[in-house]
């Protein structure tokens, strides 16, 4: 219930209002996103391949409202990859990119105007030595991401695509995309989602995660297996030992500012792990989203809105 509470204030106005008031440096925002700017966003990567981590940068903005709007979120990616490469450190971060941050929602246009959007980021990434993972949203959007996907693997085949474990349709999804070459990372889902699409309880939601983990361990693919539960990573490095899987042909991903200690302890086993490290002045609704998912942050997080009257 309170998870369901969060996920609906994300779309309040009177709310964001409230809490868009908070420095992003202050409390419980910090702790999720490291900065609104780009130098900020490489100083963090930094920090963490320093730690031998691995790092997908998002830079955070969804309902994109125009062409202009969509046209500044590209810009801000190139020169996001522009100033990890010339930092040194595009090899160890790629991107992150929301196709509704880039147009995919305009009417009519949306879809191809996305698609050109993300094919210019695919081949700054390219030039900057690293590679592009587009994220996936609402199960409406799905159909369409996964469209785009395939016109981008067309020419930039490294594209990473991201799967929903919480969708009844995932698993055969999965299927379709466990060839070789093929970057999927597979997550339980961040979005409030009817149940003639989604799995409603938790424990139907992890049995699908594993179902859909074992296609992908199997395959011919790269599987990024995101997930902070604990048992999941358990039995993700389980199928990984079962499918004769070496460290480096699969990796785990994490959260900014969630188990770090764990993040730390599997790269220093050998594991390949990368951290999604989310920047920019459109943070709301990320960060509700990570409330939703962890409710026993909310304390801390009131605390910080206390602080600001």
């Amino acid at each position: 219930m309170l998870r369901h509470i969060l996920l609906l204030l994300a779309r309040s106005r009177q709310v964001k209002d409230i809490v868009t008031r908070m420095p992003v440096s202050s409390g419980i925002v910090h702790r999720y996103v490291p900065g609104e700017e780009t130098v900020q966003a490489v100083d963090a990567s930094r920090e963490l391949i320093e730690d031998g981590l691995h790092v997908t940068l998002d830079f955070l903005g969804e309902d994109t409202l125009d062409e202009g709007q969509a046209e500044a979120t590209v810009v801000a990616y190139l020169d996001l990859l522009d100033g990890l490469s010339h930092a040194g450190l595009a090899r160890n971060a790629e991107v992150s990119v929301k196709l509704s941050a880039i147009g995919q929602a305009l009417p009519q246009i949306g879809p191809k105007l996305a698609t050109e959007n993300a094919r210019r980021i695919c081949r700054a990434a390219r030039n900057a030595g690293t590679t592009v993972t587009l994220d996936m949203e609402d199960h409406a959007t799905t159909d369409s991401t996964l469209a785009t996907l395939h016109e981008l693997r067309k020419d930039f085949p490294e594209t990473g695509a991201v799967l929903q474990a919480y969708l009844y349709r995932t698993e055969q999804d999965c299927r379709a995309l466990a060839y070789e070459g093929s970057r999927v990372r597979l997550c339980k889902g961040a979005y409030k989602e009817p149940e003639d699409v989604a799995y409603q309880d938790r424990h139907d939601v992890d049995k699908s995660y594993v179902r859909c983990l074992k296609v992908l361990m199997a395959g011919e693919g790269y599987p990024m297996v995101a997930t902070h539960d604990p048992r999941l990573v358990k039995i993700a490095s389980a199928l990984a030992t079962r499918y004769g899987r070496m460290p480096g042909t699969y990796e785990f991903q994490m959260l900014y500012g969630i188990r770090s200690d764990e993040q730390k302890r599997l790269a220093d086993a050998g594991e390949k792990v990368r951290v999604y490290l989310p920047y920019g002045q459109e943070w709301y609704g990320y960060l509700m989203r990570r409330l939703a998912e962890r409710p026993q942050n909310l304390t801390f997080f009131l605390r910080s809105l206390v602080s600001q009257k």
